[in-house]
C-alpha cells in the first residue's frame, strides 16, 4: 500500500455579514423587533436605507435607537421632507401629510433635527473585498423607483456602477435580481410592511422586515427577514402619541396577518 496522504485542515471561509434596515418610518416597536433579530445573529455591521422618522407615532424614539446604533443611515425621500417640504415631489404633498409632518417635528429636539441632516445620499462600502453601492430609491435619487415588472429606462439608474452588489429601500418590497454585473437587493421595510398584490388600500402586516447580506470568499448570499410583533404595542404607542389621525393610523394594521 502506498503511503497514507496527510490530512489537510479544511479551509475556513473568511465572511462578513451586514444588515440592511429601510423603511422605519417613525414605527419604533417593529424596529426594536428588527434589531433583535439582527443581535440575535450576531451581525457584524448595520445600514440603514432611510425614511426613518416621518409617518409613525414614535419618531424621536425611532431616532435614538437608530443614533444608538452608530451605523451609517441613507436620507430618504421622507427624512429629506421633514428638512424641507418638496416642490417636486412624484408622491402627493396633501393637507393630511404636511399635518403629520409638522406634528413629527414638533416631537424632535434640535439633535435629532441634526441626526436626520448626518444622512448622506449613498453608502459605499467593502465587505471582504467585496464593493457595495447603499441607497434609498435609486444612486441617482432618493424618489428612484425600481419594481419587479419593470425594465428598459427604469433599469438606467442602477447599471454602470462599480458595485457588486447595490441595495435600495423605497418600495417597501422585499426582492433580488441581477442587473448586469451586480445583485439587488431591497430589504423590504421594517415599520410598513404589506402585500402589494393584495387589496388597494393594503391592509398592512405587523412584521418588521430586513435583510442578512453575507459574504464568503467573494460570493454575495442574501437572507430576506420578517419578524412579527405585537399590533397591540403598536396601538397602543400609536394612541398615546398624540399623531393626528392616530385611530386611523393603527386601524390599517391587522392584528391576524404576518404571524
Amino acid at each position: 500500500m502506498g503511503a497514507e496522504r496527510p490530512r489537510r485542515d479544511p479551509v475556513q471561509a473568511v465572511t462578513a455579514r451586514l444588515a440592511l434596515v429601510s423603511d422605519q418610518h417613525a414605527n419604533d416597536v417593529a424596529f426594536r423587533a428588527a434589531l433583535e433579530d439582527v443581535e440575535r445573529l450576531d451581525v457584524e455591521e448595520i445600514v440603514c436605507l432611510g425614511d426613518v422618522a416621518q409617518g409613525g407615532a414614535e419618531p424621536g424614539q425611532t431616532l435614538d435607537r437608530l443614533a444608538a446604533l452608530g451605523c451609517e443611515t441613507v436620507l430618504g425621500n421622507a427624512d429629506a421632507a421633514l428638512l424641507e417640504v418638496p416642490s417636486d415631489s412624484p408622491e402627493p404633498i396633501t393637507e393630511r401629510f404636511l399635518e403629520v409632518r409638522d406634528w413629527t417635528l414638533d416631537q424632535l429636539d434640535s439633535s435629532q433635527l441634526e441626526q436626520i441632516r448626518s444622512f448622506v445620499p449613498v453608502v459605499r462600502r467593502e465587505l471582504e473585498g467585496v464593493s457595495l453601492l447603499l441607497f434609498h430609491g435609486s444612486p441617482r435619487s432618493y424618489d428612484g423607483v425600481l419594481l419587479p415588472e419593470l425594465g428598459g429606462e427604469a433599469l438606467e439608474p442602477f447599471l454602470g456602477h462599480d458595485a457588486a452588489l447595490l441595495a435600495g429601500g423605497h418600495t417597501h418590497l422585499q426582492w433580488t435580481r441581477r442587473l448586469g454585473d451586480a445583485l439587488y437587493v431591497n430589504p423590504g421595510s421594517v415599520g410598513i410592511s404589506y402585500d402589494r398584490h393584495e387589496e388597494d388600500p393594503p391592509v398592512l402586516r405587523p412584521l418588521a422586515e430586513w435583510a442578512l447580506v453575507t459574504v464568503a470568499d467573494g460570493a454575495v448570499a442574501v437572507e430576506f427577514r420578517q419578524l412579527p410583533y405585537a399590533v397591540e404595542d403598536l396601538r397602543a404607542a400609536t394612541n398615546a402619541s398624540g399623531r393626528p389621525y392616530a385611530d386611523e393610523w393603527a386601524a390599517q394594521w391587522s392584528s391576524s396577518r404576518g404571524a
